[in-house]
């Protein structure tokens, strides 16, 4: 694990919560610790009624979270290590679309594996133009995502997109996340702010109420009746290509796929 383990950071004004993964110079991408803070942070703020709103955005310009630090996953050993991973993942993401006020992620930079898990729970999305979304596990991990996060993603992109970022590594970029009803705008990076915050007014000043039942109809139309997928998280994670990923990764050199 980098010696460097960054951190979640909450800041509440006028009943809006600005929240920040705070570790630009690994780009955001998140420690097993930030997910745990993460996730006590969104326990708090759905039990918080003041809260109108939140903000989530990475800190330094350069990304939102730019997925999970791949070096953590160097202690991984069996296809169990995998589906607890995926389910401690699950805990937080759930947490995060169950939030009964309205949601903003400010995306500027890279929006990677777990990051876009975290971007897509929320509700409305701004991006910078240079933004990028993607998984591009199967050219650096080997690895699989939970199926509600798959599903999350194919109501969010539609399914074929889903398939070019999963299957052929691919990142979208904001002009075609904005085409396909992803972002809700393109701000340039010295305007984003205030349009989030004019964003956020909106939002405040219309019915709570109807809000937070409107949002969990949505999440539960896009998670209900899933499929049992343990069996193909444990089939990614105790591969021999996942080891291989993980292990060209912390040595720096491109992965040779066996399919083992």
């Amino acid at each position: 694990m980098s010696s460097d383990t960054g951190e979640v950071t909450l800041h509440l004004e006028a009943g809006v919560a600005s929240v920040v993964f705070n570790r630009p110079q690994a780009r955001n991408a998140m420690t097993w610790g930030m997910y745990e803070q993460l996730t006590a942070i969104a326990g708090a703020l759905k039990a918080d009624a003041s809260v109108r709103a939140v903000v989530f955005r990475g800190a330094g310009g350069q990304a939102f979270v730019a997925g999970t630090d791949i070096e953590q996953f160097t202690a991984f050993k069996t296809g169990e290590d995998g589906v607890a991973y995926e389910r401690q993942i699950e805990v937080c993401v759930e947490l995060l679309c169950g939030l009964p006020m309205p949601t903003v992620a400010v995306v500027e930079g890279w929006c990677v594996g777990g990051g876009l898990a975290i971007a897509t729970a929320c509700d409305f999305r701004l991006a910078t133009p240079g933004a990028k979304f993607g998984v591009p596990i199967a050219k650096t991990l080997g690895n699989c995502l939970s199926i509600q996060n798959v599903a999350r993603l194919r109501a969010a992109f539609g399914h074929q997109r889903v398939k070019r970022m999963l299957m052929l590594a691919e990142f979208i970029d904001a002009a075609e996340a904005l085409a396909c009803g992803y972002l809700h705008g393109i701000d340039a990076p010295e305007a984003i702010e205030s349009a989030a915050s004019a964003l956020v007014q909106r939002l405040i000043a219309l019915a709570p109420v109807t809000q937070r039942v409107s949002k969990a109809a949505l999440d539960r139309l896009v998670t209900h009746d899933l499929a049992e997928a343990d069996d193909l998280i444990r089939a990614a994670y105790a591969s021999a290509d996942f080891h291989e990923g993980v292990a060209a990764f912390v040595a720096k050199r491109p992965p040779v796929w066996s399919g083992q």
